[in-house]
């Protein structure tokens, strides 16, 4: 199957290192999630996201052509946070008086 940037696919962890998870696309191809790619925000073990066997749905972020290294993100199909919504306060509006 001929990959390209932007496709989205799924994969079995074949491997976990500090710095990223290995993801088999099919039975000769490859692809690495860099730690920073799992997750939104801080991901402190990668091992608490991920386990090795698991599939998981991956999108295709970068092609190396000269080395053929596949780069995948799970970061790009996951909804972000949104920051701009306000925030909801409860049923009694607080005041402060001053003496």
């Amino acid at each position: 199957m001929r990959y390209r940037i932007g496709m989205i696919i799924e994969g079995r962890i074949t491997g976990i290192q500090p710095y990223g998870a290995f993801v088999s696309l099919d039975n000769r191809t490859q692809g690495l999630i860099h730690i920073s790619e799992c997750h939104h925000g801080y991901v402190d073990n990668i091992r608490n996201f991920l386990k090795v066997g698991q599939m998981v749905r991956v999108m295709i972020i970068d092609i190396d052509e000269y080395t053929g290294k596949i780069s995948l993100s799970i970061r790009c199909l996951e909804k972000a946070f949104d920051f701009s919504r306000e925030k909801r306060r409860s049923g009694f509006n607080h005041r402060k008086y001053w003496t």
